[in-house]
């Protein structure tokens, strides 16, 4: 496995765990419910995780380090809007 992959990975895990959480304050502050706070925490968990094992395998360098790129501008922006 090469460097690069697991350098994006790690970046990719480090800037969506924080995603994860603002995407479950969101759920909270629009619904109020516990069980749609925890669905959205497991969907947004699990494509993180789907994800990051595509970029650690299959993923070419571009599509990888463009992806990183959009995750972390989302949470700015998330972080920014909030």
């Amino acid at each position: 496995m090469e460097t690069w992959r697991v350098v994006a990975t790690v970046l990719f895990a480090a800037a969506g765990l924080p995603l994860v959480l603002v995407l479950m304050a969101k759920a909270r502050d629009r619904t109020d419910r516990s069980g749609t706070v925890a669905i959205t925490g497991a969907v947004a968990f699990v494509v993180l995780l789907l994800l990051g094992v595509v970029m650690l395998t299959v993923l070419p360098g571009v599509l990888t380090w463009s992806l990183l790129g959009l995750i972390v501008a989302a949470l700015g922006v998330m972080m920014l809007a909030s």
